[in-house]
């Protein structure tokens, strides 16, 4: 395929010279300094400069090795400003990378460390720094600049006291790069095409594959990581496939049809109970009558041969075939594919007429019987009109699109935000949270990233004497007294609505998602096996219900969710669900809650590398 390389006008700047912020930590102080060469320092790429200016000689604080995060906020910056003296707009980032460093000296790891960054006026709230990714893709701000504006920042770092560690002595030494993009909007085939190696594309005649173990094909969309799988070469559609396990249904009552399934039915539902119906401007982004293979294969891997299309179903989402998942990678090692995420997940591919292909975490295939619950990751095609207009297609720095790339969201309501965005949230290791639905009205129901974390692992307990959650039995007198004693402090509290309705519907072997929910699968009816606390447990078939980010030994977390009698639905270390007897095992715990409508954003984008900060109105 031959690239343009007219249209790669992506410029990168490494000013080496321009700050170097170093850190020296000893057991009696810590010391922070900006070391300038001159006065002002100025670089000029076209029309646009990013200027430094020397804000002061350094702080000293004795007798002091963490700060607090008031204490850090007010050390005195260093300040930069970006200008556009141009009259037309241009894409940017701006990274904080690793400067190099003595070799007797040891770079302090970046756990240890907060930031904030001022940005015209707009605190980014202190921050860890692992949240802007990893060197080289720190990014400290990205966005659009309009022609004749002028961007101010301020920028200060400091070691956390929220975090133990042997750090004496060790050096952190940075400096900033910029990447400016003088060419804006692009269509996502084309930048996709145009960034991806040679030896990473695949072309079967019909579509051009990515493949590789980890290529640049990261992209953000409503609030959800997604990697772009393949470029139709007629239409110039893009699929995409979410990175992460989104939920864990039953696929379906015993038939490996996706015609008529639970599995076609959750993905394509509009309400707030399904996929669809939780995606971003779904009619502007996505072909909606998009068309899914779901040809019956049972060969083992290493057959690639594109299905004939003897079964063709038209759907706005679907899931990816088994030929889609082995173009990942084009040689015999399947588990070095990219789309190999470690978890257990549904393909759209049925082995014969009771069975469906299912990747399992080594990378390998497995048949199983639909009525079973593994991890649902969606795909969905961007229609051939997006564009792309920032990221660099890492995952720490993922494409964004045009229309979903919202910036100065501060005072926005968090109501109006959408599924699976990050919010900073809790407290320590347990500090973030996703947006899980506005499932009742003008209220955000979120849920912890991850089953809650202790230092030695995670916290874990019985869910109860019997199967139904309350906030008297065990779990759930955890979750309205200890959770919200020792896990979120009182400004967060103060943001949870003091009481939600959980539904407590049993979901069996091979019934419906709605089931949770409703008395029946018609979702009209909203089942009378409830109970109301401040916090709860998502149920199974929510979304987030079996998100993970990987594969976590013994991260099992229990859901809310009756399987029958006397066991609970749970989600496993690989984002499958079973059912457990409720007096078995003590599992993780994975809070969810409600926060109230007057929450607003105060900083950050929803990303996980840059959570939204948020506060009462």
């Amino acid at each position: 395929m031959e690239k343009d390389n007219k249209k790669k006008k992506i410029i990168t700047l490494v000013i080496s010279i321009l700050i170097i912020i170093i850190l020296i930590l000893a057991i009696s102080y810590a010391y922070f300094s900006t070391r300038l060469n001159g006065s002002d320092q100025i670089v000029k790429v076209g029309e646009l400069e990013l200027v430094l200016n020397e804000t002061s000689e350094g702080i000293t604080l004795d007798n002091a090795i963490g700060l607090s995060d008031e204490d850090g906020m007010n050390l005195t910056p260093s300040t930069f400003e970006l200008r556009n003296n141009g009259d037309k707009a241009v894409d940017y980032t701006i990274y904080l990378d690793d400067n190099t460093i003595d070799d007797a000296d040891t770079r302090i790891d970046d756990m240890y460390l907060k930031y904030n960054l001022n940005k015209n006026g707009a605190d980014s709230g202190a921050t860890l720094l692992t949240r802007t990714g990893s060197n080289p893709n720190r990014v400290l701000d990205s966005g659009t600049i309009e022609g004749g504006v002028t961007n101010t920042y301020s920028l200060n770092l400091w070691i956390t006291d929220e975090v133990d560690g042997n750090y004496s002595g060790q050096v952190f030494s940075g400096v900033l790069r910029v990447e400016v993009s003088q060419e804006r909007a692009m269509e996502a085939s084309t930048v996709l095409l145009d960034n991806i190696p040679e030896d990473n594309l695949y072309d079967d005649g019909i579509d051009t594959f990515i493949t590789g173990e980890d290529p640049n094909n990261y992209i953000w969309y409503s609030g959800k990581l997604w990697r772009a799988v393949s470029v139709n070469n007629e239409t110039k559609t893009v699929k995409l496939v979410t990175q992460w396990s989104i939920s864990s249904i039953p696929y379906s009552n015993g038939s490996s049809k996706f015609t008529g399934s639970y599995m076609e039915e959750w993905l394509n539902d509009t309400s707030v109970d399904g996929f669809l119906g939780n995606l971003r401007d779904h009619e502007n982004f996505i072909v909606t009558d998009a068309k899914w293979d779901a040809t019956m294969d049972n060969r083992s891997l290493g057959n690639i041969t594109r299905p004939n299309g003897t079964t063709v179903v038209t759907d706005a989402v679907g899931l990816l075939n088994m030929y889609e998942y082995q173009t990942s990678y084009t040689g015999t090692t399947y588990s070095n594919g990219y789309l190999n995420n470690e978890l257990w997940w549904w393909t759209l591919t049925p082995s014969d007429n009771s069975s469906i292909n299912v990747i399992f975490e080594p990378g390998n295939v497995g048949h199983n019987e639909p009525a079973s619950s593994f991890g649902v990751r969606p795909s969905v095609i961007l229609k051939s009109s997006i564009n792309i207009v920032g990221g660099n297609g890492s995952e720490y720095d993922p494409y964004r699109l045009d229309g979903d790339n919202d910036n100065n969201l501060s005072g926005t309501l968090l109501n109006t935000r959408y599924s699976g965005e990050y919010i900073s949230f809790g407290l320590g290791e347990n500090n973030l949270y996703r947006i899980v639905s506005h499932e009742t009205e003008k209220l955000t129901k979120i849920t912890s990233a991850e089953a809650l974390k202790k230092s030695d692992g995670f916290v874990q307990t019985a869910f109860g004497n019997d199967i139904t959650f309350s906030k008297n039995n065990a779990i759930g007198s955890f979750l309205n007294g200890e959770y919200l004693n020792n896990y979120v402090d009182k400004k967060q509290s103060d943001m949870i609505e003091d009481s939600t309705i959980w539904y407590l519907g049993a979901v069996g072997e091979g019934t419906s998602y709605k089931l949770a929910k409703y008395t029946d699968v018609s979702g009209k009816t909203l089942t009378s096996n409830s109970t109301s606390t401040k916090v709860g447990l998502l149920r199974l078939g929510e979304l987030l219900a079996g998100q993970t980010d990987k594969y976590i030994s013994n991260a099992h977390y229990w859901l809310l969710t009756p399987y029958d009698s006397s066991r609970v639905r749970d989600i496993g270390n690989s984002s499958d669900s079973y059912f457990l007897p409720v007096g078995w095992a003590d599992y993780g715990i994975k809070p969810a809650l409600n926060l109230k409508s007057n929450v607003i954003i105060t900083s950050g984008d929803g990303t996980k590398e840059n959570p939204f900060e948020i506060a009462l109105q």
